[in-house]
């Protein structure tokens, strides 16, 4: 494994908030991305009280090459599981909730109806509390789409992840267009809601193609874009091709606020959910 820069160095977990969120998620036998997905981020996020639940279990369908999250035959659902996520959350007093999921393409509907009822479960029980979804492209299917929108969540967000031409190696199971149609469809939907989208770098992409994607979800109407960098999880996963140094992200958010974006989060940590009560506050 690569030696990372010293601007990608993060403090390990530790203090009472962070001990106090792993327990109670253990007790509700909850999942979290931040856990899954080894996020570089967990031990200032859990620090501060903040979670990214993931539901519909934790074995995806899909086996995308720079994600660590467990691939195989998922388990049956867990129909307790918008309950738990809605008394966790209240447990934790948090104002601001991202609520995000494996894929699920054994499901007719992709695990729409429990994004659905997840997020009016925290909205019943947790008036004041906003909620933002991170949802996959549920394969095209519109009305699995209307189903999540239906529930009001302040924020959709899906993710590009990776310019167009690495698709075929990184993101076989994707497809680019599908994912730009869905973001599009939300607007169409709900010209209200927030709609939110992002991609790694350090993939072997060039700065041309890294225009032409914000570009792309720029004119599908995208509110708020973050842009990270891909840190390889295992050795089985795809290698990292270029570390993009601290100014060069700011190069990018410079870019991409020119083109239109109302929030650009960029950095070499940055990921989907960081900081995400941000964009809307601002």
């Amino acid at each position: 494994m690569r030696r990372h820069p010293d601007w990608l160095k993060v403090r390990i977990g530790g203090g009472e908030t962070y001990v106090q969120m792993k327990s109670l998620l253990r007790e509700a036998k909850l999942h979290t991305i931040c856990e899954e997905a080894k996020c570089p981020n967990i031990a200032e996020c859990f620090g501060n009280g903040t979670a990214v639940f993931l539901i519909l279990g934790d074995t995806c369908t899909r086996n995308c090459r720079y994600c660590y999250v467990h691939h195989g035959q998922p388990l049956p659902l867990n129909q307790n599981e918008p309950d738990d996520v809605a008394e966790s959350v209240h447990q934790l007093g948090l104002s601001y909730v991202v609520v995000t999921s494996v894929t699920r393409d054994d499901l007719s509907d992709g695990g729409a109806q429990m994004f659905a009822k997840t997020v009016t479960e925290i909205k019943t029980r947790n008036p004041e509390c906003t909620v933002e979804v991170l949802i996959p492209d549920f394969q095209g299917n519109k009305e699995a789409l209307r189903t999540v929108i239906a529930s009001h969540p302040a924020v959709i967000n899906h993710n590009i992840e990776v310019v167009e031409s690495l698709f075929p190696s990184i993101r076989p199971e994707g497809n680019y267009q599908m994912s730009l149609d869905v973001l599009r469809s939300i607007k169409l939907f709900d010209g209200q809601v927030k709609t939110k989208s992002g991609f790694m770098v350090g993939l072997g992409e060039n700065d041309m193609q890294i225009q032409q994607t914000m570009r792309d979800l720029c004119a599908v109407g995208v509110d708020f874009l973050t842009i990270g960098q891909y840190l390889q999880p295992s050795k089985k996963h795809a290698p990292i091709k270029k570390y993009y140094a601290p100014a060069e992200f700011d190069m990018l958010k410079e870019s991409a606020l020119d083109m239109g974006f109302s929030h650009v989060e960029s950095g070499p940590l940055v990921r989907s959910s960081y900081h995400a009560e941000r964009a809307l506050s601002q």
